[in-house]
């Protein structure tokens, strides 16, 4: 988020008239050597502390160079308005200039001391302007189910989506394509295990194949993957051209009625999926393809169905599955800690990801007050070591571009179960100044573009008033970015002064 502030900041117009432009040069200079590391930066503060709080100190100088440059914008709009060129030329506008010149300067001794402090942190430069690649740990998934954890809560939608396949693609020439959409941690994956392993699914379909897809959509890979599911490990290896990668699918699935399972895809670009479609299209009547996916605009891109909105479990639901992993089997459940265990089924949100993290917390611990702690805190400030949750949720706010994220984590700001209207959300993150303007697009239109997109991955939520809200989860999450940066949304384990904190 630091890196989306910056890249707004420079305002060098209006100290140029004032005649600090040497200082502003170098300061520029010095941000852009800092710019070149942060998104690398911003990516392993989740995991490092002392980088993290280096991001801290380099937020709260960007605010003290903002608070200055909004002084200077200020200034010379009186100047502009002042008719007067004796006043222009005045002592006190002459002492003005030198002020502002002087804490230039300090300002610049900061944030030198601040890009000297990066080297011990070993970061890595990247282009600025740049498409956004995501530098996290593979997340794969495989289409086994493990028998030793019963699946709660998805019989119905299981028995839906099989319906779905034996039936809606009979009559239907092209492939079915049907979208899974939820967010982080709902269980879209373990929907689609599901449904791959029904037995009624493993006889009506000639060739099954489940390709975990996560960030990589490139296409000799993907394709690779899908004959290494269908026919063996090992199958593909020897192919080492696109086009006998993609012969060797076609031949695998010509005229076979075929269910291809692309697990966590995130791919929003036209083209990749079209040049994949065109390979899939040789299939026989009735083949299917499961897209699960928490971005609504992927859904879009790829469906040729309704998409399936998957919701969330009910408490009854979730605690199952938290006493299931809290719990081994056959141990006895205290009534007192069972009161409690269901008291904090509710920040589950009935998403069972969050369910089974909790329950992983508490595995050994049986004291009340173990349980208490447990409940009375928000689930971000829990072992990130035993939590599962966060980590899965940040990886959507680590897909936002850099312009998104800071008007994203900005809901931080309202309570849980907050809903405004969406054109007030925009005119807020106006005044926050996280919107610039582009090309003949006014800041209104931009934020309006900003929060479709936020809605379309799956970030935001809207209700039948039309109004903006956020998934409980997902606010845990916004709280997690926005600690220290906003007021109420502070750790106990650390608590900044006010003065870095900042609020409209």
């Amino acid at each position: 988020m630091a890196e989306a502030f910056l890249s707004s900041l420079i305002k060098e117009e209006i100290v140029l008239i004032l005649g600090v432009d040497n200082e502003m040069k170098k300061l520029c200079s010095t941000l852009t050597t800092i710019q070149a590391v942060l998104e690398d930066a911003e990516d392993k503060q989740i995991q490092s502390k002392p980088i993290r709080d280096w991001l801290q100190k380099l937020t709260t100088l960007a605010y003290e160079i903002d608070d200055i440059l909004d002084e200077c914008n200020t200034h010379v709009s009186k100047l502009n308005n002042t008719h007067s060129k004796l006043n222009r030329k005045s002592l006190k506008n002459f002492l003005y200039r030198h002020n502002i010149a002087r804490r230039m300067k300090q300002v610049n001794e900061k944030m030198m001391a601040i890009a000297a402090e990066r080297g011990r942190f070993h970061l890595r430069e990247m282009p600025v302007h740049r498409p956004r690649e995501v530098a996290l740990a593979s997340r794969e998934t495989a289409s086994l189910l493990n028998e030793s954890d019963k699946i709660h809560g998805r019989e119905k939608d299981k028995d839906n989506i099989v319906k779905m396949l034996l039936n809606d693609g009979k009559e239907k020439q092209e492939i079915s394509v049907l979208p899974i959409i939820g967010v982080g941690g709902l269980g879209k994956t373990t929907l689609a295990r599901l449904v791959f392993n029904d037995p009624q699914v493993e006889e009506h379909f000639d060739v099954r194949i489940w390709v975990c897809v996560s960030e990589n959509f490139e296409m000799k890979t993907l394709v690779k993957a899908m004959i290494e599911s269908a026919m063996g490990s090992g199958e593909a290896s020897c192919l080492q051209h696109l086009d006998a990668v993609e012969r060797r699918l076609w031949d695998l699935l010509s005229k076979k009625r075929y269910l291809i399972v692309m697990d966590d895809v995130w791919n929003d670009h036209q083209d990749k999926w079209f040049e994949l479609r065109d390979v899939l299209s040789c299939g026989s009547t009735g083949s299917f393809v499961i897209v699960t996916t928490r971005q609504k605009k992927v859904a879009d891109l790829m469906t040729t169905l309704p998409c399936y909105y998957l919701e969330g479990l009910s408490d009854e639901h979730c605690w199952v599955l938290l006493e299931q992993r809290a719990f081994g089997p056959g141990e006895e459940v205290s009534s007192q800690l069972k009161i409690i265990g269901n008291q904090i089924v509710k920040k589950c949100a009935g998403v069972p990801l969050a369910a089974t993290s909790l329950g992983g917390i508490l595995r050994f611990k049986r004291k009340e007050y173990e349980w208490i702690y447990v409940r009375d805190n928000d689930i971000w400030k829990l072992s990130a070591e035993e939590s599962l949750i966060m980590p899965a949720l940040r990886l959507s706010y680590h897909h936002l571009p850099l312009e998104l994220r800071q008007c994203f984590a900005y809901f931080a700001a309202f309570p849980k179960d907050h809903y405004i209207e969406k054109e007030r959300l925009i005119l807020l993150w106006i005044a926050h100044g996280y919107i610039s303007s582009k090309g003949s697009l006014q800041l209104e239109d931009v934020g309006n573009q900003i929060c479709d997109e936020l809605l379309l991955r799956s970030l935001l939520q809207v209700d039948y008033m039309n109004r903006i809200s956020m998934h409980d989860l997902v606010h845990d999450l916004a709280e997690s970015i926005m600690e220290n940066k906003v007021t109420g949304v502070q750790s106990e384990r650390n608590l900044t002064s006010a003065s870095t904190i900042r609020e409209v």
